[in-house]
C-alpha cells in the first residue's frame, strides 16, 4: 500500500482521536454536575493523551489528494474502531483500576454496540464511567450506520444496495454527496435520541437515568445504569418505551431521512421493516402466551416481559428483564435461536439482519419451484430488486464465514477452559454484537468479568468482526490487498 495511502489514512484517524478526546469533555461536565471532581483528573489526562496522539497524526496538514479507493476503506473501516476502541479506553483504567484487558474488551463492547460487561456495582458508579459507556454506544451507533451507508455498499458488502431505491428517495439522482446522507442521518438520530430521552424521562427514569439509556438503547448497545438493568424500574411504562426505543434503533435510518424529506410509506413499503415487526409481534404474543401459560405472571405482564427481552436479543441491544434462562429449556433454545437474526440493515443493530433471511426464503422458494417446472423462467426479486447472482453470492459467502467465524472463537474459548455452552453462546453473542450469552457465568443476569483474559481477547475480536461485516477485515488477511 502506497505511503500516501497510509498518509490520508493516518489523517482522517488523527481526526477521529481528536474528536474522541473533545467528547470526553461530556463526562468532565457530568462529574461537575454531580460533584465527583475526584474522577476529573482521570478523563483529563485521558483527553490529553488522545489529543496528543490525534495530533500528531494531524500536525502534518490535510493531504493534497484525499481520494481513497474501495480497498482503502478496508483498512481504515477496521483501524478506526481500533484506534478509537484503544484510547477510548483509558478512563475506565485510570477510574476503575480494571485491567487493560478488561478496558479495551468493555470498550469495544461499547463502540460496537455489543452491550457485554466486565463492569459490576453500576449503581454506584461514578456518573463520568457511567455516560461516558453510553456515549460509546452512541458514537459507535451513528458510526456504524455512516459506514453501512457511505461504505458497506461501495466494498459489496452487507445488504444496503438492496435498499437503494429511488422510492426510498434515496439514488445517487436526489443524494449525489454521502456527507449530505451522514448530515441528514445524523440529524434523525440526535432526534430520536432526544425523543426518546424525553420518553424515558416521562415514563418514571430520572434525568441522568434516562439520557443514558436513550443514548444505548437507540443505538442498539444495552449497557445500563444498573446491575439489573431493566429490572431495576417497575414502571411498566419504562419497559414499553425500552422496547419502542430498541425497534426504531433496528430500523434503516436512510427510511427515516426518506419519510422526513417527503416520501411518507417509505417505512410501510419496505420489504425488511415489514418483516422484522411482523416476526416481533407474532414472536411476542406466541412466546408471551406460552410464558403466561407457565408462570403465575398475568398475560399482560408476561406480554411485557416477553417482549423486552425477544426484541433486546433480536435487535441486539442486550437489556434483560429478568433472567429468561430459568423460563426453561424451550425458552433457552428460542432466545439462542434469536440471537442470530438481528435488525434491518443500516440500522444501528447486529446479527445476521432480517433481510438475509427473506432473501434466502425467496430462493428456496424459487429452487423448489424450478424442481417443478424446470424449464420455467422463475422471476427472483426482494424490495424491487432483482436477485442477481452477485447479491446471491455475496450473502452466501458473508452467511458461511459469519457462521465459521463463531465457530472458531467458540473452539477457542473451549481452549481456554470454557465450558461449551459458555463457549458457543459466548461466541454468538459477541459475533452478532447482541451483549448476554446463556449459563450461569455469561447469562442475561451474568457478567464476563470471570472469564480469562485469553477469553475476553477472543470475544473482542469477535465483537470486532461482526460489527465490520466480517469480509471487512478478514480481506486485510489476504497477499492480494497488500499488493499494488
Amino acid at each position: 500500500m502506497a505511503l500516501p495511502t497510509l498518509r490520508v489514512i493516518g489523517f482522517i484517524l488523527g481526526i477521529f482521536l481528536i474528536t474522541l478526546a473533545a467528547s470526553m469533555v461530556i463526562p468532565m461536565l457530568t462529574l461537575f454536575a454531580f460533584e465527583r471532581t475526584d474522577d476529573l483528573n482521570a478523563f483529563l489526562w485521558s483527553s490529553l493523551i488522545t489529543f496528543i496522539a490525534g495530533l500528531s497524526l494531524v500536525i502534518r496538514g490535510r493531504p493534497q489528494h484525499m481520494h481513497l479507493r474501495p480497498r482503502d476503506m478496508y483498512l481504515l473501516t477496521t483501524a478506526s474502531w481500533l484506534v478509537v476502541c484503544a484510547f477510548a479506553a483509558l478512563p475506565l483504567v485510570l477510574i476503575t483500576h480494571i485491567s487493560y484487558t478488561d478496558a479495551v474488551f468493555e470498550t469495544m463492547s461499547g463502540i460496537t454496540t455489543t452491550g457485554s460487561t466486565v463492569l459490576t456495582g453500576l449503581d454506584q458508579m461514578s456518573p463520568g464511567i457511567l455516560i461516558w459507556r453510553s456515549m460509546l454506544h452512541w458514537l459507535g451507533g451513528i458510526g456504524f450506520i455512516g459506514m453501512a451507508v457511505a461504505i458497506l455498499p461501495l466494498l459489496r458488502v452487507g445488504g444496503m444496495r438492496l435498499f437503494q431505491t429511488e422510492s426510498s428517495d434515496w439514488g445517487q439522482k436526489v443524494m449525489p454527496r454521502s456527507h449530505m446522507a451522514a448530515k441528514y442521518i445524523l440529524y434523525v438520530y440526535v432526534l430520536l435520541t432526544g425523543l426518546a430521552f424525553l420518553a424515558f424521562w416521562g415514563a418514571g427514569m430520572t434525568p441522568f437515568e434516562a439520557i443514558n439509556h436513550a443514548m444505548s438503547l437507540i443505538s442498539t448497545g444495552g449497557f445500563s445504569t444498573s446491575d439489573m438493568s431493566l429490572t431495576n424500574w417497575k414502571q411498566p411504562a419504562v419497559h414499553w418505551v425500552a422496547v419502542v426505543v430498541m425497534i426504531l434503533g433496528s430500523l434503516p435510518f436512510t427510511l427515516y431521512v426518506a419519510t422526513l424529506r417527503g416520501h411518507r410509506r417509505a417505512l410501510i413499503r419496505d420489504h425488511q421493516v415489514r418483516g422484522l415487526i411482523g416476526f416481533l409481534l407474532l414472536s411476542w404474543l406466541l412466546v408471551g402466551t406460552w410464558l403466561w401459560m407457565n408462570s403465575d405472571n398475568a398475560w399482560l405482564d408476561a406480554l411485557r416481559i416477553v417482549a423486552v427481552n425477544i426484541t433486546s436479543v433480536v435487535s441486539t441491544t442486550g437489556v434483560a428483564l429478568g433472567d429468561y434462562s430459568t423460563w426453561g429449556g424451550f425458552a433457552v433454545l428460542l432466545f439462542f435461536y434469536l440471537t442470530f437474526i438481528g435488525g434491518c440493515s443500516g440500522s444501528t443493530a447486529g446479527g445476521l439482519k432480517i433481510f438475509r433471511f427473506q432473501v434466502a426464503f425467496v430462493l428456496l422458494k424459487a429452487n423448489l419451484q424450478q424442481l417443478v417446472h424446470p424449464r420455467a423462467v422463475i422471476k427472483q426479486q426482494y424490495n424491487n430488486h432483482n436477485l442477481d447472482e452477485d447479491i446471491v453470492r455475496s450473502l452466501i459467502t458473508f452467511s458461511f464465514f459469519f457462521t465459521i467465524t463463531i465457530g472458531v472463537i467458540a473452539m477457542g474459548l473451549t481452549l481456554t477452559g470454557l465450558d461449551w455452552v459458555t463457549a458457543i453462546t459466548g461466541a454468538a453473542t459477541a459475533v452478532c454484537n447482541v451483549g448476554p450469552g446463556l449459563g450461569p457465568i455469561i447469562g442475561p443476569v451474568g457478567n464476563f468479568a470471570p472469564l480469562p483474559d485469553a477469553a475476553k481477547w477472543l470475544l473482542t475480536i469477535g465483537m470486532l468482526l461482526g460489527r465490520l461485516e466480517i469480509l471487512t477485515v478478514l480481506v486485510l488477511f489476504t497477499p492480494a490487498f497488500w499488493k499494488h
